[in-house]
């Protein structure tokens, strides 16, 4: 059994996406499994976006945020969903990270380096991203730099490892069977806490 937290960076709190029918396929999957399972949507959290790095290294996480970081403390494996905005992840969701990945609790100091030991070591993380474009021009010609980003400069800086990667392309052109089997997919990977 697997500790999940599913962090819903869908910016869209209000009308189900593809994104929220995938995150719960994958949910359903790790239930079926009998995964234990959190889930966090950040379109429903308030916090303020950060302005300095003053407020980033010695300010106080916002109390809105307080539960979410308990759950990525809790987590042995994240699922981070979003949709590709603008070559991104949504603003919204680059802000809580930011907010929640803090010294002392993301990462902490170790002798004189204040990055010295990686806080979340020991998460698995697997990325979900939607959009728009083909799934492989976006791997391929746009080398996937934001996903690399956030795996790379984010996630793996906190020491979070492996991470792997779902990326569903052309959303607005799906079948009902397409959306169908990539419910299916995201159900199998939940089962299997991947």
């Amino acid at each position: 059994m697997t500790r999940i937290l599913i962090l819903q960076g869908h910016p869209d709190a209000d009308a189900p996406h593809l994104c929220h029918a995938l995150a719960e396929s994958y949910a359903a999957g790790a239930r079926e499994a009998g995964h234990e399972l959190r889930q966090v949507d950040v379109a429903r959290l308030e916090f303020p976006l950060l302005r300095s790095q003053q407020d980033w290294e010695q300010g106080t996480l916002p109390p809105g945020l307080r539960q979410a970081q308990e759950d990525i403390a809790w987590a042995q494996h994240l699922l981070i969903v979003f949709p590709l905005w603008l070559g991104e992840m949504p603003a919204l969701l680059k802000g809580f990270l930011e907010q929640v990945a803090r010294p002392g609790f993301a990462f902490k100091a170790e002798g004189g380096n204040p990055f010295g030991r990686k806080g979340l070591q020991g998460r698995s993380a697997r990325v979900l991203v939607t959009m728009g474009m083909p799934a492989l021009v976006y791997r391929y010609y746009f080398r996937a730099h934001s996903l690399k980003s956030l795996e790379r400069n984010i996630l793996g800086f906190v020491g979070i490892a492996p991470i792997h990667e779902t990326l569903v392309g052309m959303v607005g052109q799906l079948k009902p069977a397409q959306v169908q089997a990539q419910q299916e997919k995201l159900r199998r990977l939940g089962q299997r806490a991947a």
